[in-house]
């Protein structure tokens, strides 16, 4: 074993994908997760692709004892690579508060029990939000961070302060922050996607569980926008790429390749969709008619935003592969996979 790595937040979408590609790479695997938006039988669908099961902890981040406790248990940590937070942009508009208690409260217990235990190497899962509405694009590192569009925007912003004033502050801590962009996708054995508890807040899966006949129809929110086709562009890029791209930036510190104690990328593909040619790209791929209409606009939604990857690429030595019609075709596959996984525990 390579060592142990803490994946907070490993039953859900990108931690689970990011599990199994640390486990496929040699790495002993721990997981917290508080099962607010995953479910556990994740951990088995993880056993079914490695062969390895990650020692999994049900339990919440913010309870700092219980927190205090696995650190005592598990002070052989090699890293963290912090998933755990609430994630719908939206939804945080309507419910600030739990966004400000859940995503920097668990941020802060964290680093206090890293530098207690002297664990040296973090990862962050930041986010594309954290430039607002960029005035040019595509969007490099060192684009001007503008006021956050949304509170789950701004809790990306102040996490990224947090982790950077901790380690300035001389805590004996490395840090990298990955700007990731829009994650979509499925592994490809079809035994782990995203798994939203509820309604989809994400596009993906609201068009996979439309597609299904899970929902009734796709809301496109907005369709006036300074785009071509009016709809919100994204950088879409596949999960397991986006995973991937954790295991080179947590390697980067381990083996001292980092050129700062703190450093942030940008991770995407370079390349920006909007949400009409996403539902193009699944019909193409799916071979199924999507039933959506137009919806009014979103609160906190951007209008356009890629990425520019020359950095990510170039110093953390990382490129995405996978195009949209491989993201799109994973996200189908996964999510009949899963339903008929659930058929059959039925019968």
């Amino acid at each position: 074993m390579k060592g142990k790595i803490l994946v907070t937040g490993g039953t859900g979408y990108i931690g689970s994908h990011t599990t199994v590609e640390l486990i496929n790479k040699g790495y002993e695997v721990v997981i917290i997760d508080n099962l607010s938006n995953s479910e556990v039988r994740v951990l088995d669908s993880i056993e079914k692709i490695t062969g390895t099961r990650p020692k999994f902890y049900e339990m919440d981040l913010l309870d700092q004892v219980k927190l205090d406790a696995f650190f005592a248990e598990n002070n052989d940590l090699k890293g963290i690579i912090h998933f755990a937070a609430a994630k719908a942009v939206g939804e945080s508009v309507n419910i600030p508060l739990h966004y400000y208690r859940n995503n920097l409260v668990t941020m802060l217990n964290l680093l206090e029990g890293m530098k207690k235990y002297e664990i040296e190497n973090f990862v962050f899962s930041s986010s594309c939000t954290v430039y607002g509405q960029p005035d040019e694009l595509p969007v490099t590192e060192n684009a001007i961070v503008k006021p956050a569009e949304s509170p789950y925007g701004y809790t990306k912003q102040v996490n990224e302060n947090i982790l950077k004033d901790t380690i300035a502050s001389g805590a004996k801590i490395k840090g990298i922050a990955l700007r990731y962009f829009n994650p979509i996708g499925a592994h490809h054995s079809g035994l782990i996607g995203e798994l939203p508890i509820g309604v989809p807040a994400n596009l993906m899966p609201f068009i996979t569980q439309t597609a299904y006949g899970l929902r009734d129809q796709l809301s496109v929110f907005g369709d006036d926008y300074d785009t071509a086709d009016g709809s919100c562009i994204r950088d879409y890029i596949h999960v397991v790429d986006l995973a991937k791209a954790h295991i080179i930036a947590i390697e980067r510190m381990i083996d001292g390749r980092n050129e700062s104690s703190y450093e942030m990328f940008n991770i995407g593909t370079g390349n920006g969709f909007s949400v009409f040619e996403v539902i193009k790209s699944f019909e193409k791929t799916s071979g199924e008619k999507l039933n959506y209409v137009v919806a009014p606009r979103r609160a906190g939604d951007i209008v356009k935003i890629w990425a520019d990857t020359t950095i990510g690429n170039t110093v953390l030595g990382w490129k995405a592969e996978k195009t949209l019609d491989e993201m799109t075709k994973s996200a189908w596959d996964w999510e009949n996979n899963y339903r008929a996984s659930i058929k059959e525990q039925v019968q």
